[in-house]
This record gives structure tokens, sequence and C-alpha cells, in this order.
């Protein structure tokens, strides 16, 4: 019986953890949406910065990868 309530108050302790971090998390996302806000509200364009960030957290191989593969096909479809 004993090791169930130790399971038990386990299981509580993980679930409120990970509830704590949701909360985090949920205002980190809030933080981050206000300064694409205030960026756009200073002329930048939001959508222009995620793909930046997007691009900053790759690999720089990866990134030439895709910029040559997306150079290939926008030869092949005539919009170079």
């Amino acid at each position: 019986m004993a090791e169930g309530a130790v399971a038990a108050d386990q299981l509580r302790l993980f679930i409120e953890r990970i509830e704590r971090l949701e909360e985090e998390k949920k205002g980190i996302s809030d933080d981050v949406r206000d300064v694409y806000a205030e960026a756009k509200a200073n002329g930048y364009d939001p959508k222009i910065m995620r793909m930046i960030v997007r691009l900053r957290r790759m690999e720089s191989h990866t990134r030439q990868e895709q910029d040559a593969v997306l150079e290939t096909y926008r030869q092949a479809l005539g919009l170079a």
C-alpha cells in the first residue's frame, strides 16, 4: 500500500511540474508575441522576422542546402 501512495505522490509532483512549466511556456509565448507586435508597430515585417529566426536556428550547412534547392526550383520555374 505504501508503494502505491509513493507512486501517486511522485506522479502528482510530475504533473504539477509539467503544469508550472506549461504556464511559463505560455508566458514566454505571450512575451514573444508582444515583441513581434512591437516590431510591427515600428515598421518591421513579423512574417519575415519569423523566417529569419527560423533560419538562424538552422545549422549553416542545412541552410546552404535549402538555399541551393530553392534556387534550383526558382530557376526551373523561371522565378530567378
